[in-house]
């Protein structure tokens, strides 16, 4: 209707405009003055009913395009919430146990696994701190620990009778998120096959002493023309056999949790693994011993031992004749470090997380040229591992490599000082 009433005040208007001009030409200026000023009057109202007019149909539109905003604002958040929904339902169904943590380690959420894996109760455990819900085995002191490296073979808190491995997964804000797989399967099956493994090795250590034993009695004298052949068996049968005992050896360090530990003197133990190198090297490689430091180890000495002497003959092994090895043994800020350099083969970059696997080979013609077993930095592993301690490798192809052997502080004792 504002539109019509425009209408008309704008005809007035016209109508005033011409009865002031008739009324000035007939009277003169005084009554033409009084009907201009009554048309001046009625076009300023009809100007500020216009401007209503448009600051009205403003008004209307800019509620019109809030009330469109509103509902695309809702429709967004319904849309968000069904997809929350889903979301939670489809994570609540997960076979892997889910726990959202907030910064400060409190529960946020949790689906059914982690209920039934880590013993939680809906609703009571929202919002309780998780290292001490858990804190009484051994998910409390991991949990605490600042880094988030996993956490591997541990009870569940919810069923002692399974195995869990636990990880977690940084979030913005501080939040993590925890998850919680059960591994008994895995864990069973890895089991069986250590057992096979120590079974078999077991077996096979008894007819492969009987064979070798055998092989020494016979003379290649006795029998010229079979004399290649037996030096072959004999080396075949040496080498199956410490293949067995290589074998042995893991099982055993596999199955323990703790090894013997007393003082490990590092200065003997450093010139014996110069002894063991120069007679494999034959005189083909020129060996060095550094040692900057009399610190001895804490650890178990036929273990340590045996990882040193491995890393050792690896690097005479894969060492060009006329090649450089450095046997070092260093304090650091932080512990001490056992390495062995060498200026060999090299390893390329893609190969270097596998070589700690059992059996793994860069190149299968060089570890047959060499006489290797593929064990050996497998053992190395796992004493290290025992020693609370860690292998790193670094090289490059065609310049060489170091194996690091890397002690923590509390595994390392001042020379003369009794280890209490």
């Amino acid at each position: 209707m504002p539109a019509r009433r425009t209408t008309v005040l704008a005809l007035a208007l016209a109508a005033a405009l011409a009865l002031a001009w008739g009324i000035g030409r007939a009277l003169g200026h005084p009554a033409a003055a009084v009907a201009l000023t009554a048309t001046a009057a009625l076009a300023w109202t009809l100007r500020r009913l216009a401007h209503e007019e448009e600051t009205n149909m403003t008004a209307s539109a800019r509620v019109a395009a809030e009330l469109t905003h509103e509902r695309t604002r809702l429709s967004r958040a319904r849309r968000l919430a069904a997809q929350m929904r889903a979301l939670r339902s489809a994570a609540g169904a997960l076979p892997d146990g889910v726990v959202l943590l907030d910064a400060n380690g409190r529960v946020r959420w949790f689906n059914r696994a982690a209920e039934r894996l880590l013993g939680l109760a809906h609703p009571n455990d929202r919002g309780v701190d998780l290292v001490d819900r858990l804190g009484a085995g051994p998910i409390g002191p991991w949990l605490r620990q600042a880094h988030d490296s996993p956490l591997n073979e541990v009870p569940a808190p919810g069923d002692p009778d399974v195995q869990v491995s636990l990880a977690r997964i940084p979030l913005p804000g501080g939040e993590r998120l925890l998850m919680v797989r059960d591994i008994s399967a895995l864990t069973r099956l890895e089991q069986i096959r250590r057992d096979f493994v120590a079974n078999v090795s077991h077996e096979l250590r008894t007819p492969l002493t009987v064979i070798h034993g055998y092989l020494e009695l016979l003379e290649p004298e006795d029998v010229p023309a079979l004399a290649p052949v037996l030096a072959e068996m004999r080396t075949q049968s040496k080498r199956m056999g410490q293949i067995v005992e290589d074998l042995l050896t893991l099982s055993r360090l596999e199955t323990q949790e703790r090894l013997p530990e007393e003082r490990v003197a590092m200065a003997p133990l450093l010139a014996t693994l110069r002894r063991e190198a120069e007679a494999l090297s034959q005189g083909r490689h020129r060996i060095g011993v550094e040692s900057a430091d009399d610190a001895d180890l804490r650890g178990s000495p036929k273990d340590l031992h045996s990882a040193f002497s491995n890393l050792v003959s690896n690097a005479v092994r894969y060492t060009p004749t006329g090649g450089r090895i450095a046997i070092r043994w260093s304090r650091t800020s932080d512990g001490a470090v056992f390495a062995v350099s060498d200026t060999g083969y090299g390893i390329p970059a893609q190969h270097i997380p596998r070589l700690t696997e059992r059996f793994y080979r860069v190149s299968s013609s060089r570890s047959r040229e060499t006489g290797g077993t593929g064990l050996g930095l497998s053992i190395v592993k796992h004493v290290l591992a025992l020693h609370d301690a860690r292998l790193e490798i670094a090289s490059e192809p065609g310049k060489g490599s170091t194996f690091a052997c890397v002690f923590g502080a509390e595994r390392v004792l001042e020379p003369g000082v009794e280890d209490g």
